[in-house]
């Protein structure tokens, strides 16, 4: 009985201490200095990295056409222009787009 207490203790203090230290996967430590323009092209998203607990810079995160993600700079201006640029794509794909008929109509 002892034991079954004790196991159990352990188990939860050690769950708590991992919960506690969070998930660093998601963080950037580092920033990328500059991006080519091909590589740039191959942006398709970002997503804005926050000072929490666990991230200790503010960062925009770009992810590319293959799933990989590349930490930047936000004060850097060409991180802003490329934000801009793929914000201009995204509005660009949600406008209704004007259907072309092959024949004019008769009238």
């Amino acid at each position: 009985m002892r034991f079954n207490t004790l196991f159990f203790l352990l188990i939860v203090s050690c769950l708590g201490l991992a919960l506690a230290l969070g998930n660093y996967e998601d963080c950037c430590f580092k920033y990328m200095k500059t991006m080519n323009s091909r590589t740039q092209k191959h942006a398709v998203d970002y997503r804005w990295q926050v000072i929490d607990g666990g991230c200790n810079i503010a960062a925009v995160i770009f992810r590319m056409r293959k799933g990989r993600e590349l930490c930047t700079d936000p004060t850097e201006r060409w991180v802003r222009d490329l934000m801009d640029t793929i914000d201009g794509k995204k509005a660009k794909a949600k406008q209704p787009r004007k259907l072309h008929s092959r024949h004019p109509h008769r009238g």
